[in-house]
């Protein structure tokens, strides 16, 4: 069973960075032949899905409510995917999740999505 981890969350000022991490909890998953998300949800609201990066690693999507503040990216080597959060605004506080489809089909789209960490934190102020 895929078992992801999540970590690098916290507390930020408005304007502040943070980048978070996800790795899988065992070495054998290879993350980096699958589909990779983050999704980030806040109490009462839906998932919402802010990042893909597809298996081999080289495109991405991204939601509009992060286009050009959050960067998704692989380290291959470490079995890593990384986001990066610039620009963070007081509406970027939520629950931050790691994703995986298990396979090289990806997208933004919720139900793609199969595996998924236990979240970290994030809260700007």
């Amino acid at each position: 069973d895929v078992q992801l981890v999540e970590s690098g969350g916290g507390s930020v000022q408005v304007g502040g960075s943070l980048r978070l991490s996800c790795t899988a909890s065992r070495d054998t998953l290879d993350l980096g032949s699958k589909c990779m998300a983050w999704f980030r949800q806040d109490p009462g609201k839906e998932r919402e899905g802010l990042a893909t990066i597809y298996a081999g690693g080289v495109a991405t999507t991204y939601a509009d409510s992060v286009k050009g503040r959050f960067t998704i990216t692989r380290d291959k080597a470490k079995d890593l995917v990384y986001l990066q959060m610039n620009g963070l605004k007081p509406e970027d506080s939520a629950m931050y999740y790691c994703a995986t489809t298990g396979d090289r089909v990806c997208g933004l789209l919720l139900r793609y999505f199969h595996y998924w960490g236990q979240g970290t934190q994030v809260t700007v102020s």
